[in-house]
């Protein structure tokens, strides 16, 4: 298989730009899934690596061979769209054997290939079928298998499960993962999916509006969002967000809540932060709901407010929690906790969660060197 190495890319379209400055690295035999929000670039990065599209600027080599300029046919990648584009006429052995009878393989190879793809995906039993008669998982194991069927030295795939439904979608994101490990392939995946990309992904690499906002592994993405974008867009539910004015006491730095004039000591470690970046006026706080918890109201470094909404979710419950300016705050819970609508509460933080930002740049000021 092969390393994907992307540098400087841009893509145009007439006066607008769909890939600005595009600079990724796509490990050998790495699951890389490319995320975020409908036309954030995503699937145009995949159609230019492989050659679906050329770049407007900036090389694309795969397996240390430049492939700017090449088009699909001559890249030697397997694409598999979110529509399976399966030809009606031909049967599902017919579809996963067409692109070895178009290379002119023989007969006796393509039947031993044909085999071997169809007990990989587990659909021997379904190659006499024509597409109509298949269900939405098994046209996807067939688009999936006239792919693989050429050993490509990578294996795209554009939002390849968003048409199934919710149950079916659970159940390919597994068995798409275990093929890659089988298949030992370089896997680029395209989603809007967060939950897709955090499950399946070895690393997740964010993007919003042409520009790549962040790459990593999903628990470091998911715990040190390098900015706001990436906190909001990242988390289900998503990351809350206070505004807080810094100020100091004691030769310690506080944040000041905007919304009621409440005052939190930080720790050590948070206060440095602050400190490397004096001239920071307007301060973003970020807490995932997991790292919220509800106090009695009075406790120190709490914010006051009342239960408003409860989730119950089978084995957590999700509360929202009002507070006096009308910011809510969602709190993870035991599914046995006894809390109603209306009651008076105070939350707390784990400091050790707490993500601060820039509110001006949106940058995050904890990976700041």
């Amino acid at each position: 298989m092969a390393e994907i190495v992307l540098k400087n890319v841009y893509k145009h379209f007439g006066d607008f730009t769909a890939v600005k400055d595009l600079n990724l690295e796509i490990k050998d035999k790495e699951f890389l899934v490319l995320l975020g929000p409908s036309g954030c670039g995503k699937t145009t990065t995949l159609r230019m690596i492989s050659g679906l599209e050329l770049p407007s600027d900036g090389t694309i080599n795969l397996d240390n061979k430049d492939v700017t300029q090449l088009r699909a046919s001559k890249r030697d990648i397997a694409f598999v769209f979110q529509l399976f584009a399966l030809y009606p006429h031909l049967t599902v052995y017919q579809n996963i054997a067409f692109p070895l009878k178009t290379q002119g393989v023989s007969k006796a190879n393509i039947n031993k290939e044909v085999s071997r793809i169809a007990k990989l995906l587990q659909i021997e039993h379904i190659l006499k079928q024509k597409p109509k008669q298949l269900a939405g998982g098994d046209l996807q194991r067939v688009a999936l298998g006239r792919g693989l069927i050429r050993n490509p030295k990578a294996l795209l795939l554009d939002e390849p499960i968003g048409t199934l439904d919710a149950k079916f979608r659970e159940q390919m994101r597994a068995e798409l993962k275990l093929l890659h490990i089988e298949s030992g392939s370089t896997t680029v995946y395209v989603t809007h999916d967060q939950i897709e990309a955090m499950e399946m992904g070895d690393r997740i690499a964010v993007m919003n509006q042409g520009v790549l906002q962040q790459i990593g592994e999903p628990h470091d993405v998911y715990s040190n969002p390098i900015n706001l974008f990436v906190a909001k867009f990242i988390g289900s539910p998503g990351m809350n967000f206070l505004d807080m004015n810094p100020s100091s006491s004691d030769g310690s730095k506080i944040l000041t809540f905007k919304g009621d004039g409440t005052d939190i000591k930080l720790p050590d470690f948070l206060s440095e932060k602050l400190l490397n970046n004096k001239k920071l006026t307007n301060i973003t706080w970020g807490i995932r709901p997991e790292d919220v918890s509800i106090v009695s109201p009075g406790s120190e470094n709490s914010l006051n407010g009342s239960v408003y909404v409860i989730e119950n979710m089978g084995n957590h419950k999700i509360i929202d929690i009002k507070l006096k300016d009308g910011t809510l705050i969602r709190v993870r819970e035991l599914p046995n906790s006894k809390y109603k609508i209306g009651d008076n509460i105070a939350i707390s933080f784990d400091m050790n969660m707490v993500r601060l930002f820039d509110t001006e740049s949106g940058d995050s000021i904890m990976v700041q060197e």
